[in-house]
């Protein structure tokens, strides 16, 4: 055995080094933007040169993003953001009995896709994000999760981060948004190239106004704890 292993013994002894470099790499890459706000990320850059101009992007910190915004992105896209450690088993399930037809991303699994990988649907990219997910969950606060998610998502053609969408949309700062002004821009999340929040159609109309009340529900049952300052 040891003579049909030895002619590999390098390989597997730099294939391991590879590994462990790679996992020292993304502990550092979260441990970083744990702290320091992404300059850029993929999707932003590749926008920016689809449109032949700089994406529009200005980073605004969680006290500067009106709180009610906070609780509509989680009532839109992670109610159980407090509760799970980046994945949510519940959507899951309910993602795999509906065949498929509903997505169970998190939050953290969209802040991973967005700042450290890319937008395609290949099975590397879910085996990062699937690696990368708890690492963020344990090494960043759920307040710094979803502000990084705030700023670097993408609300319509070009225009990436809450304080630019709202400036957009709507003419004020990502402090001054009301409730429904938030909870527009939250239902256009799923697809803001298609969606408008300041001309919204029936269908934006009606999941706005549940997203509204669901934001109020999250902040009176305490599922807004985690990230309220």
């Amino acid at each position: 055995m040891d003579r049909i292993l030895a002619p590999y013994r390098w390989l597997i002894r730099w294939g391991l080094r590879a590994v462990i470099a790679a996992a020292v790499l993304a502990i550092l890459a979260v441990a970083m933007f744990g702290v320091v706000n992404p300059p850029t990320t993929h999707t932003i850059w590749t926008e920016g040169r689809r449109i032949g101009k700089p994406a529009a992007q200005e980073w605004v910190p969680a006290d500067r993003i009106a709180p009610v915004m906070m609780r509509s992105a989680v009532a839109a896209e992670d109610a159980n953001f407090c509760m799970h450690w980046g994945f949510d088993v519940e959507a899951i399930q309910a993602a795999i009995e509906a065949g498929g037809a509903r997505g169970a991303s998190t939050i953290t699994q969209q802040v991973v896709k967005n700042v450290f990988l890319w937008q395609d649907r290949s099975w590397l990219r879910k085996a990062l994000e699937a690696g990368l997910t708890p690492l963020v969950e344990a090494m960043w606060s759920k307040r710094r999760i979803l502000e990084v998610y705030l700023n670097v998502a993408e609300f319509d053609e070009g225009v990436f981060g809450v304080q630019a969408a709202a400036r957009h949309y709507f003419g004020v700062d990502a402090r001054d948004l009301t409730a429904t002004q938030a909870a527009r821009l939250a239902a256009i999340l799923p697809s803001p190239k298609k969606r408008s929040a300041s001309n919204p159609s029936h269908f934006v109309k009606r999941r706005a106004g549940s997203i509204r009340a669901g934001a109020e529900t999250i902040r009176a049952d305490g599922r807004a704890s985690c990230f309220q300052g």
